[in-house]
């Protein structure tokens, strides 16, 4: 089974099922995972001549804790924290087996374990975020306290020092970090943004240049002639709500079915492709035909990254 990836040793994918919502307030989206794998996802991937190791869905209501009162603004602060470090260890260990790591969330707080799990073992790792929403709130400029909007803060090591996530060590530098897709950016996210320099491509950026032109740029921004492995942390809510309507912060005017499957396609033509994260379905909001087509979506842009072509 030859692999084109020069990162990978074989072409072998570990899944890992992270049916997890305390980084937010919806219910529902613990579900996604669930719903990803029952809608066939694995032999999908074995069609593309993946060998594939599902890790099954761990229960991680288990690691709940009896009191989590707030930390500061920050809700659910040590539930977050303890299912966050077993997702990072879970996302190394199949990078350690030079398996590609693919993880179903969940809400996007869970992208604090798998981009650390990532770093851990492909230190010099970029991290392509394809979000409507940047995620990159600290602790301190939060308005609602949820952690699914504050991953990268803790990443890039601007969050400041709280002890419930003393695990979290600072894994990500502004130069290896690039977004597309923005259109909900909070006030405080876009002062870090300039300040720290971070490169992003809004929807703007994408009606301005096309597709094809940001991802090409977005790529050489943090894998440079393809020097750099490459970690694709995807919210579905970067589409369209009229493309994928089942997640829990849908804005409009979002990528379209082909931008947002082109951007699976064209990393994995760069053979850089190292982790995957696809996050923030919801199953339980909209009716069953969203779900479906929300359900399917997820599963074609995991596909497209593992190399599904059109032709």
């Amino acid at each position: 089974m030859s692999v084109s990836n020069k990162f990978l040793k074989q072409k072998s994918v570990g899944v890992i099922g992270v049916p997890f919502s305390g980084g937010q307030p919806r219910d529902g989206v613990d579900q996604g995972p669930l719903k990803i794998i029952e809608f066939g996802l694995l032999d999908q991937l074995k069609e593309l001549d993946w060998q594939v190791k599902f890790d099954g869905h761990r229960d991680y209501t288990l690691m709940q804790p009896a009191s989590d009162p707030p930390v500061g603004k920050l809700l659910n602060a040590r539930y977050v924290s303890a299912v966050t470090e077993s997702v990072a260890t879970s996302v190394a260990n199949h990078l350690k087996e030079g398996s590609l790591a693919l993880t179903l969330g969940g809400d996007h707080s869970i992208a604090l374990g798998t981009v650390s799990g990532t770093m851990s073992v492909h230190p010099d790792a970029g991290l392509i975020w394809v979000d409507a929403h940047a995620d990159i709130n600290t602790p301190e400029t939060t308005e609602s306290g949820n952690i699914h909007g504050c991953p990268v803060s803790f990443l890039l090591g601007i969050a400041g020092q709280i002890k419930e996530f003393s695990w979290v060590k600072p894994c990500l530098t502004p130069d290896r970090l690039v977004y597309i897709g923005l259109r909900d950016v909070d006030a405080g996210e876009k002062k870090i943004l300039r300040e720290h320099g971070i490169k992003a491509f809004s929807m703007h950026e994408v009606d301005k240049y096309g597709i094809a032109k940001v991802v090409e740029m977005a790529i050489e921004h943090i894998s440079p002639n393809g020097s750099r492995p490459i970690h694709l942390s995807y919210d579905v809510d970067a589409l369209d709500p009229s493309i994928a309507p089942s997640t829990g912060t849908p804005v409009r005017g979002g990528l379209t079915f082909r931008e947002g499957h082109y951007i699976c396609e064209a990393i994995h033509e760069t053979g850089c492709l190292v982790a995957m994260d696809l996050m923030e379905v919801n199953p339980s909001l909209e009716d069953d035909h969203a779900v479906f087509q929300t359900v399917t979506v997820g599963c074609s842009l995991v596909r497209c990254a593992m190399g599904e072509t059109l032709l």
